[in-house]
């Protein structure tokens, strides 16, 4: 075996052992449950606009895009734009004429002057309106009908309606072997009443949403070596890969 090979082969055994070391994942959670107290994911940047998201899932998203090569990256939730930036940078890497569909129900305008200021704007399209809306829909279809490779992440309204509602719509979209990524399903691991100021909570969030639409869409699997390899992730069992 060549040495980049057998340097592969160790770091996927590796990975393996994460899903069944009980400790391991304990020390995680708690990780994800006492910086979540301390608002830690709000801490960070890309390319100088704030991403709300853990580095280690911006690595993941790293490696899915430079995999998959997608020519069309669609997110549902926009805030302050760094997650859209992140992605139109990334696709700026790959070169080609890679794009990124940003849907909001609202987009606030100081957000959205400083994202179309930004030298990745060339980039990216925005869609204000709710994500789950037949209008929307249709813009985000017409948009896609043309694009070959195709990823979706979904981080708007949290409950486990509005997500659900999602998945049907935007996972018609992806590509095969490409992902559609259900961020914050980690709603779930938490203690009851830990977003005491919104609607989500245990029994009504993204992962319930994950596990309902999983059960009657079998070309879409969880795949666990992604999360078993972060172990620090908003996202465990939300890394969706088409299969078929």
């Amino acid at each position: 075996m060549n040495p980049i090979d057998q340097f592969n082969k160790e770091t996927e055994e590796r990975i393996a052992t994460y899903a069944d070391d009980a400790e391991l994942k304990d020390l995680a959670n708690t990780w994800v449950e006492k910086s979540m107290q301390k608002k830690y994911v709000y801490n960070f940047s890309w390319l100088g606009r704030p991403i709300i998201q853990y580095p280690e899932d911006i690595m993941a998203l790293q490696e899915i895009i430079w995999k998959i090569k997608p020519d069309l990256i669609v997110e549902t939730g926009i805030a302050h734009g760094g997650s859209l930036i992140f992605s139109a940078s990334m696709l700026h890497l790959l070169g080609g004429d890679g794009e990124v569909l940003g849907i909001d129900i609202d987009i606030r305008e100081h957000n959205r002057r400083e994202i179309e200021a930004h030298p990745m704007s060339k980039r990216i399209k925005m869609i204000q309106g709710s994500s789950t809306s037949k209008e929307v829909e249709e813009q985000v279809r017409t948009i896609c009908k043309d694009k070959k490779k195709i990823m979706v992440c979904l981080d708007s309204n949290h409950t486990h309606e509005h997500v659900l509602k999602e998945l049907e719509i935007y996972s018609a979209f992806v590509s095969k072997d490409s992902y559609l990524v259900v961020l914050d399903t980690f709603v779930e691991d938490m203690p009851p009443k830990f977003f005491n100021d919104r609607p989500w909570d245990i029994g009504n969030n993204p992962k319930t949403a994950v596990w309902e639409f999983i059960k009657s869409h079998d070309n879409f699997i969880i795949d666990n070596t992604i999360h078993n390899k972060l172990l620090i992730t908003v996202a465990p069992d939300g890394y969706l890969k088409r299969v078929k």
